[in-house]
């Protein structure tokens, strides 16, 4: 479980380029053993690219929260478990053809990568903490 981030670190963390903020999302993850994304009464949110639909996730709770405004101000954060993500949500997304799209923050896109991408980096990170 991640200890709440204080103002000044989730500055500090949304002045990332998008490259910067997914390898802090994978280091932040892996040491957190956890994923975070919106879910409102359909089930998961999605985001829709030109050319991808993606499900948006996040390292963080208060990542999440801040997202969820406007048209997502229903949408409640859930947790997601690294096992859990492992086990069901890669090849879950990969059977349904969705993409990720890792930490968008407000005014910024985050980068759309595929589910065996964001799960090989996840993986590779945690062995490099063992």
């Amino acid at each position: 479980m991640s200890t709440p981030l204080d103002a000044t670190a989730i500055e500090t963390i949304q002045g990332f380029d998008a490259e910067k903020r997914y390898k802090h999302l994978v280091k932040e993850v892996v040491a957190n053993r956890e994923i975070w994304i919106l879910i409102d009464e359909h089930g998961c949110v999605m985001l829709n690219t030109d050319e991808e639909d993606c499900v948006p996730v996040w390292p963080n709770k208060e990542f999440a929260e801040a997202w969820a405004t406007g048209e997502w101000d229903n949408c409640k954060t859930e947790a997601i478990s690294l096992n859990k993500w492992h086990s069901r949500w890669t090849h879950g997304l990969e059977d349904d053809e969705l993409a990720i799209v890792v930490f968008p923050i407000q005014d910024q896109e985050g980068l759309v990568i595929y589910p065996d991408e964001l799960d090989y980096e996840l993986k590779n990170q945690a062995k490099k903490q063992r």
